[in-house]
């Protein structure tokens, strides 16, 4: 009879674990990763492998990550419906237009329809740098991000660092500056 008590409790633990996670769908400013620093940093997949991935654009070319290895590389982990995503982009679309030519800025929006995502870049200027679909949630998987806003910030020798949550423009700033040898 125990197992009947779970059993019949399962579709209401189910409701209540789905409930967490969308609540924490818009992140403020944790980590994940077993390598946490104090400022939200995480070491990530790195090396010669970490942009060796490709995928279609928002505006429907194809892009090879692979081709930026050496370079150093923000990429921005959006979804469409995310408020704090939208707030930020304003900041974020600053950010990589001052470091143009400096560091290549990619977003990867996922969570939501692509006619979603192409209205997002267009109400919120962030059309100056590529946006790569992740459908399918690997590349969020492969980075190890969980929830949006996120960064993964590569340096010209494949090393990454992620940062889950929002980052203020003048942190971003700090950190695109790092990454540019400045």
């Amino acid at each position: 009879m125990r197992h009947t008590y779970w059993i019949r409790r399962a579709p209401a633990l189910v409701a209540a674990v789905a409930a967490a996670l969308i609540l924490a769908g818009c992140s403020s400013g944790s980590s994940t990763g077993s390598a946490t620093a104090a400022d939200g940093a995480a070491t990530v997949q790195g090396g010669a492998g970490a942009l060796d991935f490709s995928g279609s654009t928002l505006e429907g070319t194809q892009l090879d990550a692979a081709t930026l290895s050496g370079q150093p590389v923000v990429l921005w982990f959006w979804a469409p419906w995310c408020t704090i995503c939208r707030a930020e982009a304003p900041d974020v679309a600053a950010v990589a237009a001052e470091f143009d030519g400096q560091v290549t800025f990619l977003g990867i929006p996922g969570l939501g329809p692509e006619d979603d995502m192409r209205r997002f870049v267009d109400e919120t200027g962030i059309e100056g740098f590529p946006h790569v679909v992740d459908g399918d949630g690997g590349l969020w998987a492969r980075f190890g991000v969980v929830s949006q806003p996120a960064f993964v910030f590569v340096a010209g020798d494949g090393t990454a660092q992620s940062f889950m949550g929002s980052l203020p423009a003048d942190q971003l700033r700090q950190r695109a500056s790092e990454l540019a040898g400045g």
